[in-house]
């Protein structure tokens, strides 16, 4: 099967991978965009796991305030270098990683992080875990992910706060 510089270019615009990894996915898949997509996103799994034990020193934090001012939340989301700090990718996903914490009120960043011998909730305890408020299908980490196969670089949660009035 052909595929053409517009089908690549669809698909690179709204993956945000190479053009090589583009075509790549688009000749596995057949030419099925969403096939490709999900081609993608493994492999932006795979990325991540191999950028995982990198160290993250740059990034920022950001804060959320819900309407009404009465529930608000603040993250601070590392990457490797203070050149992806700046993008507006990364601010992004840190005020939409913030929304998250406001509105799922999540206790722990990872599985990792949960006391032993508790009967714990993963999905809801989790921020990682937890489905994503805006597309419920991915989780919290597969946006992360998106971003690690855009970047190259590994980026994570270092921490978050959340506060509601009167508790």
């Amino acid at each position: 099967m052909e595929i053409t510089t517009e089908q690549i270019k669809a698909l690179r615009e709204e993956s945000g991978a190479g053009i090589m990894e583009c075509r790549n996915a688009l000749k596995e898949a057949e030419g099925d965009k969403a096939k490709a997509l999900e081609i993608l996103r493994k492999r932006g799994a795979i990325h991540a796991q191999k950028t995982a034990g990198r160290v993250t020193k740059q990034g920022l934090i950001t804060a959320y305030i819900h309407a009404g001012g009465r529930i608000g939340a603040m993250v601070e989301l590392n990457c490797e270098t203070d050149f992806v700090a700046r993008t507006d990718e990364f601010k992004e996903l840190a005020y939409n990683i913030a929304m998250q914490v406001a509105a799922m009120s999540p206790e722990y960043i990872s599985k990792d992080e949960c006391p032993t011998g508790v009967e714990i909730d993963f999905q809801n305890a989790c921020l990682l875990l937890q489905p994503y408020i805006k597309d419920p299908t991915r989780t919290i980490q597969d946006i992360i992910n998106d971003l690690i196969a855009k970047t190259g670089e590994n980026i994570r949660i270092g921490r978050f706060v959340r506060f509601e009035l009167g508790k």
